[in-house]
Order: structure tokens, then C-alpha cells, then sequence
């Protein structure tokens, strides 16, 4: 498949389930560098590997933006009410 029919191919897609570290930021409202520091501090989920490929699942990442706290020290909801270590338990 040439780059420009997978080009077509995704931007005639609505969703996608897998994110690079720039999209997954963008999706987010993040900078990269920003988005980094949270994947790095376990806020945000750590990437699957397809070969040496770096890949964000959108659901990880939509249920990591649901347990950030909110403004004025209100806990997020979901997995942080839960206590949750890390994205570990997601294997």
C-alpha cells in the first residue's frame, strides 16, 4: 500500500483506536512535551509496541483524562476512585 492511499485511508476514517505520541497529545489538548511528562509519571498510559512502533489505545487514553483531577482538588472518576497503581493492571 502506497503512503498516499493510506493517507486517503485515514482521513476517511471518523475515529482510529491507536494514536502516535502526537496525535494521542493533540486528542488530548496536550503538547507532546506535555503529554510526555504525564505518560512519564504514570498519569497517562505508557504506549503498545507493533514492532517498533509507539501506539496509544484512545480508550486508555480517554479513561486516564477521566481520573485527572479536577480544578478546585475534586478527584476525576473511574479508575482513580479505585486506587489504581499504574496502567499496569491493563495487560
Amino acid at each position: 500500500m502506497s503512503s498516499r492511499s493510506k493517507v486517503a485511508i485515514a482521513a476517511r476514517l471518523n475515529v482510529r483506536r491507536g494514536l502516535d505520541e502526537n496525535e494521542a497529545a493533540v486528542y488530548l489538548s496536550f503538547s507532546p512535551s506535555f503529554f510526555r511528562k504525564l505518560v512519564g509519571e504514570r498519569l497517562m498510559p505508557r504506549p503498545r509496541l507493533a514492532g517498533a512502533r509507539r501506539i496509544w489505545d484512545v480508550e486508555e487514553l480517554d479513561l486516564a483524562f477521566k481520573c485527572l483531577p479536577r480544578e478546585e482538588g475534586e478527584q476525576g472518576s473511574g479508575l482513580a476512585e479505585r486506587k489504581l497503581d499504574s496502567w499496569e493492571d491493563f495487560k
